[in-house]
């Protein structure tokens, strides 16, 4: 009986352990995949915008997208964000303003500025998309954030592929671990409850 009731803790406690484990595995594994192109857009996820312009992580953000631009990999941007709490503009404004500076022509991007978070910045896009008829599109966001765009993207029906930032914030393994653990977290929060 003793035998029994030790197994039974043992599965208690591993499937739970497996459970976290398989989605940061999938966290992971979004942020070492990359897809460069060709697509009709990149999507740049919004990200805070301080009164000095927006955050190094949303300007990373930006930045890789403009790559993609001018490599010839997508037609055209899309930025996504509204107003944050403090933030004097939207977040997509922002983004917008930022590719314009560094040579995208205004037509070639498009914005969204009504979405607040992740899951709005996707399903926002959606009509965007399809009022001017785009299929594949490259999702960019932070390597660690990209697992739970990436399902968002798809629950949005979207035709997406993951195009993670090539550099990052969260560089040492000290800022590396507290973000795993928060969008591993938030991963399957996601899955579980959808939101």
């Amino acid at each position: 009986m003793r035998r029994k009731v030790l197994v039974v803790l043992a599965g208690l406690v591993a499937v739970p352990v497996l459970v976290v484990g398989a989605a940061g595995i999938d966290v992971l594994r979004y942020a070492w995949t990359s897809d460069n192109g060709p697509a009709d857009a990149a999507v740049v996820l919004g990200a805070a915008v301080p009164s000095t312009g927006p955050s190094p992580v949303f300007a990373e953000r930006i930045n890789h997208a403009v790559a993609l631009y001018r490599a010839g990999s997508v037609k055209f941007i899309i930025m996504t964000g509204g107003k944050g709490p403090g933030e004097r503009v939207a977040e997509a404004e922002a983004a917008r303003d930022q590719a314009i500076a560094a040579g995208v022509p205004a037509d070639a991007i498009l914005v969204e500025t009504q979405s607040r978070d992740t899951q709005q910045n996707l399903a926002n896009v959606k009509p965007i998309v399809d009022a001017h008829g785009l299929g594949r599109l490259l999702i960019v966001s932070d390597p660690l954030h990209m697992a739970r765009a990436m399902q968002m993207a798809a629950a949005a029906g979207l035709d997406a592929a993951p195009s993670p930032t090539p550099t990052t914030r969260f560089r040492t393994l000290a800022s590396q671990l507290p973000m795993l653990i928060r969008e591993t977290y938030f991963n399957l929060h996601y899955r579980i409850l959808g939101s």
